[in-house]
């Protein structure tokens, strides 16, 4: 069967290496690509926006099965254009993926579910959002409602700053349209989790868990960015836990969007915190998160191509995954200003060096290449990726993978996986 995946970042690499493991596999073609995934299959070069250009690419090249990896698609209805014009596509709907593209639909949806989240209001007026923070005397988190690449929370200790990040958002429109309306939340407190599960309209298969860290420092400190790594699993989600959040969250959720007639296919993501009163849903994503995706993939050992045709065919019930004991970390290669400005082109050298390493895989996120070379061409650049034999393991290969690879202004946190291994400790 040949596959058209769609996407260029390091999430969409991920899913190309697996991918191109299937026996399953004719032809993999990645729309548009990256350096990392034209090892694994054929670049095509059409954007991932470009709806019409994929379509006929598809029926071109006798494409069988489409895979979607980033939102921004999925929200403006990919999948539903590939469907109606039979060809398969591994995704939801455009109005299922309201669920991360309309973070107030999703607070409704969680409300009229009973899935436990953080108290919020949602506003479309700055006056209004601005009266309602000035109110509080407590710590609140400001979300842009829409897409905004994982940028788009503010968690303001002070009331003060929420009302700053509001006017950011709604009126300096930092983010565009997205911030249309925002979501004022208590903050909640605990420690985060990441689950994500296949799904295919009436059944659910939860993956590994693992673990993201969305602040550009050390400690979690500064602004947030897309996430400067991973890993899996989480030693936070215990078995009961797991069961906890499948019969909580996952499935009210599931059940709700079918009651809503947007019945939901394909990976759903629920960002967890784990409160001292059991787990609160922060956010859904309606796709692989990244780079939770590299340690996850990393650790299947199964098919991918065939769950994911599995998902689409309403046949999860008949799938079992089989997992790799061992963890996996995830360390983000970022240009330096990242979140904020940074430069592009930088040479980037030591990528086989590190990518021979035994376990482990440099996935590609924001390079290309130009003439002879690898350059940056992004904020987040690589995700290194080691499996060991304990998370301390894991976590020391991908660092020194991550020492043999060098390009002016590069960052990364020193800190992946640590909570988990304090934990391991205990």
């Amino acid at each position: 069967m040949n596959v058209l995946l769609i996407g260029s970042g390091g999430r969409e690499h991920a899913i190309a290496w697996k991918l191109a493991q299937s026996e399953s596999l004719g032809q993999l073609y990645i729309a548009p690509g990256n350096p990392g995934t034209a090892k694994c299959g054929r670049n095509i070069a059409i954007s991932a926006d470009d709806t019409d250009k994929l379509l006929d690419f598809a029926r071109q090249n006798d494409v069988g099965f489409v895979i979607v990896g980033p939102e921004a698609p999925l929200a403006a209805g990919v999948v539903d254009v590939f469907e109606a014009a039979g060809i398969k596509a591994f995704g939801p709907s455009a109005d299922a993926a309201q669920l991360e593209a309309d973070k107030a639909f999703a607070k409704q949806l969680m409300r009229s579910s009973a899935v436990s989240t953080a108290e919020g209001r949602i506003f479309d007026r700055f006056s209004d959002a601005k009266a309602y923070i000035a109110s509080r005397d407590e710590a609140v988190v400001v979300k842009a409602a829409g897409l905004a690449k994982g940028k788009g929370v503010f968690v303001c200790d002070d009331p003060a700053d929420g009302i700053l990040a509001a006017e950011k958002i709604m009126c300096g429109k930092i983010f565009g349209s997205a911030g249309n309306k925002v979501i004022v939340e208590d903050k909640l407190l605990g420690e985060e989790a990441s689950i994500l599960a296949f799904v295919d309209g009436r059944n659910i298969y939860v993956m590994e868990s693992s673990q993201d860290h969305k602040p550009i420092g050390d400690g979690d400190t500064g602004p947030n960015t897309g996430g400067m790594g991973a890993y899996s699993p989480a030693p936070v989600v215990t078995d009961d836990l797991m069961n906890q959040i499948v019969r909580e969250i996952l499935v009210p959720v599931v059940d709700g969007m079918n009651r809503n007639d947007t019945p939901y296919k394909g990976v759903l993501y629920a960002g967890v915190m784990i409160t001292g009163g059991g787990p609160r849903v922060l956010e859904f994503n309606v796709r692989f998160g990244d780079p939770e995706t590299q340690p996850v993939l990393m650790r299947l050992k199964s098919d991918l191509l065939q769950v994911c045709l599995a998902a689409c065919d309403g046949t999860l019930d008949q799938i079992s995954l089989e997992w790799d004991p061992r963890p996996a970390v995830c360390v983000v290669m970022a240009s330096g200003g990242y979140p904020g400005d940074y430069e592009k082109g930088r040479k980037i050298t030591g990528l086989e060096e590190a990518d021979g390493m035994q376990d482990v895989v440099v996935f590609h996120a924001g390079t290309k290449g130009n003439d002879r070379d690898i350059v940056t061409n992004g904020g987040r650049v690589l995700g290194v990726t080691a499996l060991g034999q304990t998370i301390d393991d894991a976590k020391a290969r991908a660092y020194r993978a991550v020492d043999k690879i060098k390009f002016d202004g590069a960052y990364c946190r020193r800190d992946i996986a640590d909570k988990a291994i304090e934990k391991c400790k205990t």
